[in-house]
């Protein structure tokens, strides 16, 4: 069977073929037969995709006016050019969405009707920067491929067991009855990300207290005991948290209540400061993507300097919270675009954590480690980068539910 899966990021949008040809799953991930990626962060006007398949790799600049019709030239890349792995798109069985926000109706992936898009529409408020990509996916997909069932895999699901004591907001009780809680994100890739240190390290997932630091243009850590989520550092939305991308993640609330105040401010305005105009992006004021930055850094930009000093000073009081929660540690991994990727990121978080019995390797942090432990020989705590492949995770869901179909 043919599985297409749909990845929407915060500023990316990244798309895989996968082809399983058994009757079962396989233990260990498969390869895409076509891969595609749209980079949304490099230009204000133009977007950057890269579709691959073995042997071939294609570019292509993109008008960022449409993203819809970024989505359908994406998909023409399937059945067309030097990256065709099909002749039409009525092959593809069944497609999987990464969607960011479930809220409280979700828990499990879910084939996608009517409902559930009502849901991920109403979520748009929690999720500003993800849930209407996932709705342009689902709608794409509908206009291209009809009738194909469509499966939303949430990324909320994984963090469903952390205890109460971490997920109530120590405000007014009854707004809990409204859904205001803490939920949590990244749990495709935090899940994955946790069962993937357990094989590496050749220990039992259950034997483990994890911290995953999922750093891409959104960032979230989680602490894992036992295989099970036990906080996480995003909360009621992916804005809580860590200092991201365009995010600010966690602020003095009041700061809020000032904006208002002094410069009349509507709920919109707010929206777009924190959400698009923070975190890296804001102190910069060019682009919040950590390419610029460390590439700023180098040509002096002391405001890059600062920016990245602040995010590298949150990253660790997050780290701190949740060994906190865990009251000890055994790994400590780094994922996604930023945490597989930047070296010096993962060289500044770690330092700092000596008391611990943590000791990074420098030769192999710099050696572009792929599922790899980068801790030296005598450090007490394991350090690792591991690739999170959420897009298998999704397409295994999408597996399970097209046979009970």
């Amino acid at each position: 069977m043919k599985i297409l899966v749909l990845n929407a990021g915060s500023s990316s949008q990244k798309s895989c073929l996968y082809e399983i040809t058994k009757s079962t799953l396989p233990d260990y991930p498969l390869h895409p037969i076509w891969e595609a990626s749209i980079d949304w962060t490099g230009s204000q006007e133009l977007g950057l995709m890269t579709v691959k398949k073995p042997g071939v790799k294609q570019e292509y600049s993109l008008d960022l006016k449409s993203k819809q019709e970024a989505l359908s030239q994406m998909f023409n890349t399937l059945i067309s050019g030097e990256t065709k792995v099909l002749n039409h798109l009525s092959e593809i069985n069944i497609v999987g969405h990464r969607v960011v926000h479930g809220g409280s109706d979700y828990s499990e992936a879910i084939l996608i009707d009517e409902k559930v898009k009502e849901t991920i529409q109403s979520l748009i408020p929690l999720a500003p920067s993800h849930n209407p990509a996932h709705l342009e996916g689902i709608e794409a997909v509908e206009t291209l491929l009809g009738t194909v069932p469509q499966v939303a895999v949430f990324d909320t699901a994984f963090h469903r067991k952390m205890p109460d004591y971490v997920t109530i907001y120590p405000i007014p009780y009854h707004y809990l009855k409204e859904g205001i809680k803490r939920y949590g994100f990244h749990g495709t890739s935090h899940k994955y990300c946790a069962k993937q240190t357990a094989k590496i390290l050749d220990k039992p997932l259950e034997l483990l207290k994890i911290i995953t630091c999922h750093l891409g243009n959104g960032c979230s850590l989680a602490a894992i005991q036992d295989g099970i989520s036990i906080n996480t550092t995003m909360g009621f939305t992916p804005l809580e948290g860590l200092m991201m991308g365009t995010r600010s993640g966690s602020i003095d609330p009041s700061i809020v209540l000032y904006l208002q105040g002094k410069y009349q401010y509507d709920v919109h305005q707010i929206n777009q400061i924190l959400n698009k105009e923070s975190g890296l992006k804001g102190i910069v004021g060019e682009s919040g993507d950590l390419r610029y930055i460390l590439a700023e850094i180098k040509a002096g930009n002391a405001q890059a300097k600062l920016a990245f000093e602040m995010y590298i000073h949150r990253l660790k009081m997050g780290i701190g919270q949740m060994l906190a929660s865990l009251g000890g540690l055994d790994a400590l991994v780094f994922t996604a675009g930023v945490g597989e990727h930047a070296e010096k990121v993962r060289e500044a978080a770690c330092q700092g954590w000596e008391f611990l019995g943590l000791k990074l390797d420098l030769e192999k942090n710099s050696s572009n480690p792929v599922d790899q432990e980068i801790s030296t020989s005598d450090s007490q705590v394991k350090i690792l980068v591991v690739h999170t492949e959420e897009d298998w995770a999704i397409a295994t869901e999408c597996w399970h539910l097209f046979n009970c179909y």
